[in-house]
């Protein structure tokens, strides 16, 4: 049985560089459900300005483990639109993974 993972990017905005990310974010947003993720949606910490976060499901952990790969490389079309625009690059990109238990 497969179970469907949710998952947690974490990440700060370049303070000179945040209305451009969120220009941009609204292209990556549509592009993940090409990618089989489902319930996407992003937010901005409420006390930290530049902090954000991205929560969507996907199907497996596949789909994860092929998105953190290609994240990790910067090679991920659509993740990879948002490094000019986060402070120290897709190496400060924290992402977790979570399967519900019921």
């Amino acid at each position: 049985m497969t179970r469907a993972v949710q998952i947690f990017l974490e990440y700060k905005v370049k303070e000179d560089s945040i209305k451009e990310y969120e220009k941009t974010m609204e292209d990556v947003l549509a592009g993940l459900e090409k990618f089989g993720a489902s319930q996407v949606d992003w937010y901005e910490a409420a006390d930290q300005g530049n902090l954000y976060v991205e929560m969507f499901k996907l199907p497996t952990m596949s789909h994860y483990d092929t998105i953190k790969k290609y994240r990790q490389d910067k090679a991920h079309p659509l993740f990879g639109k948002l490094d000019p625009f986060i402070e120290g690059g897709c190496k400060k990109v924290h992402c977790w993974a979570f399967i519900q238990k019921t």
